[in-house]
Order: structure tokens, then C-alpha cells, then sequence
């Protein structure tokens, strides 16, 4: 199997925000687009190509900064692997809706990593 089969890199990046209503309009005015998304739980912009998300609730999640989410063929196997080589589960894979899984890690020196399945891929 090759990495190419694994993750199709890092699409998506999240933000844990206090304040929505701000946060929104320093992206906005960043990327120059308007959210394609905009929840309670969860603003989405798409720009060049990347998936940038506000997350108002990540801070409660455990979230303590940005996270990078690895869009990967098989989560649940790429999570088993992030935790034999000594990373810590931060969130449990879960569905944040249509299918869609998600779930972070942190590695010894407490870097986040995320993880991102597509129900499209879902094994």
C-alpha cells in the first residue's frame, strides 16, 4: 500500500473560537469569501483549495489551538496507528454529520493532529 492510499494530506484545518461573530469576519476579510457554512457549532469557508473551520465549542473539546486534519481512506485504522506510535486520543472519532468522521490526537510534545474521513471512502 502506498502513503498515497493512506491520507490525501492535510485539507482542512480548524480553529477552536470564542467568539463566532468575530472570528467570522477576520476570516472572512483573510480569505476574502463568505462562510459556506455558518452553525452555532460549526463555521466553514472554502479558499485555494482548503477547508478552514471555526468551531465556537473546541475549546470545551479539549481544543487549545489550530488543528491540521489529515483527510484519510480509513480513519479508525490511521487513529490505531497515531495511538500504538504514543499518541494520545484528545477526541474519539465521531460523526460531526452526513457521514463525515472526525478525531484528534496529541503527540508527546502535546502537537495536535486531526483526522478526517469522508463518508465517500468510508471503508
Amino acid at each position: 500500500m502506498t502513503t498515497d492510499s493512506l491520507t490525501a494530506g492535510v485539507r482542512t484545518i480548524v480553529y477552536p473560537v470564542k467568539d463566532a461573530a468575530r472570528a467570522k469576519a477576520l476570516f472572512s476579510a483573510l480569505l476574502g469569501v463568505e462562510p459556506y457554512a455558518d452553525e452555532p457549532y460549526y463555521i466553514g469557508f472554502k479558499a485555494a483549495g482548503q477547508d478552514v473551520g471555526l468551531d465556537p465549542n473546541g475549546h470545551a473539546q479539549g481544543l487549545t489551538g489550530p488543528v491540521p486534519f489529515w483527510h484519510v481512506s480509513d480513519l479508525r485504522e490511521r487513529l490505531a496507528g497515531l495511538l500504538a506510535a504514543g499518541a494520545e486520543i484528545v477526541q474519539d472519532v465521531r460523526d460531526v454529520g452526513n457521514g463525515r468522521l472526525v478525531a484528534s490526537v496529541k503527540d508527546a510534545d502535546g502537537n495536535m493532529v486531526g483526522l478526517l474521513q469522508d463518508p465517500a471512502t468510508e471503508k
